[in-house]
């Protein structure tokens, strides 16, 4: 499936709800009013919150009427920001550590990372179960591990998770592998004796190799929505985020969602989660986000 097919795919429970509201507003000779309005609750409908629908509308107020579609596509590109790759380490394994609350799918991401950029791209991928509380989940990125060509490092059950990362790392040097992907427990992002447990895997990281994390992802679940928003907020400051990963925006009506952490969080969206498959996982693109969230609808001008 070509790429931009795959967003179209992803975002089209989003673009649906959004064409609902948009689609027919020309057919109907809307007024410019009723063209804002629409666009405003469209926006609202799509989880992207209303500080954003309405900055949006005031915007879009300001070009003719005519020229309020394309206005809007631009908005929409203006608000997801550039795109911006991971980082890579000049030297030694590159260390990518995954964060979020329990259900965000970090797991999931960690084995779909490690696809993307493991053996297709001739990297040697090590995947660190620093999730020590739960068993399935270090059974699970073990599913993973297989699956995407990846080496696996866990620890004990309770084992201290700091200890399995920074193990995790001396292997991966010692095996001369490209890349070590952390995924960490889930944790509440109010909790904040959880929080202060990741700044201590930060801490070993760092130890373990110079200038790691490289990257630290913020794993939310775009399907949440604006819940996504505040569970996202919760981690500032916990560890020093680098970036956010979107996951399930194929799973709701809701992929304004995305634009919203964005803004809040004032950090690029990195990765973006499509659906299921082990290559549903992809590279943040702005432009084909927005060809896959913006319906065609015209002006009655028009």
């Amino acid at each position: 499936m070509a790429i931009w097919d795959k967003w179209r795919k992803g975002l089209e429970r989003t673009r649906q709800a959004l064409k609902a509201r948009l689609e027919d507003l020309g057919g109907k000779g809307a007024s410019r009013e009723e063209m804002l309005d629409a666009v405003e609750e469209a926006l609202i409908t799509a989880d992207c919150g209303v500080a954003i629908a309405r900055e949006v509308r005031a915007t879009l107020a300001r070009r003719p009427q005519d020229d309020i579609p394309a206005g809007f596509r631009e908005e929409l590109g203006r608000l997801a920001g550039a795109a911006t790759d991971l980082h890579f380490a000049a030297q030694g394994p590159t260390v990518w550590l995954l964060v979020g609350v329990n259900g965000a799918g970090k797991t999931t991401t960690a084995g779909k990372l490690a696809a993307l950029y493991g053996r297709a791209q001739g990297r040697r991928v090590v995947l660190a179960a620093a999730d020590t509380y739960r068993a399935a989940a270090t059974e699970q990125l073990a599913i993973w591990a297989e699956r995407a060509g990846a080496e696996l490092v866990a620890g004990r059950e309770r084992q201290d998770p700091a200890s399995v990362a920074f193990q995790a790392i001396e292997q991966a040097g010692a095996r001369g592998a490209d890349l070590v992907i952390v995924d960490t427990a889930g944790r509440l992002h109010n909790r904040q004796g959880l929080l202060d447990e990741l700044g201590k895997i930060g801490r070993a990281v760092a130890r373990a190799q110079e200038g790691a994390p490289h990257e630290v992802l913020l794993v939310v679940d775009g399907a949440t929505g604006q819940n996504a928003l505040a569970q996202a907020q919760g981690f500032l400051g916990a560890v020093p985020i680098t970036g956010i990963c979107v996951t399930k925006l194929d799973g709701a009506a809701k992929g304004g969602a995305l634009l919203a952490v964005r803004r809040a969080l004032d950090l690029p969206v990195k990765l973006v989660g499509l659906g299921e498959g082990i290559e549903d996982l992809v590279p943040f693109d702005p432009a084909a986000y927005v060809e896959g969230m913006a319906p065609n609808f015209r002006s009655a001008e028009q």
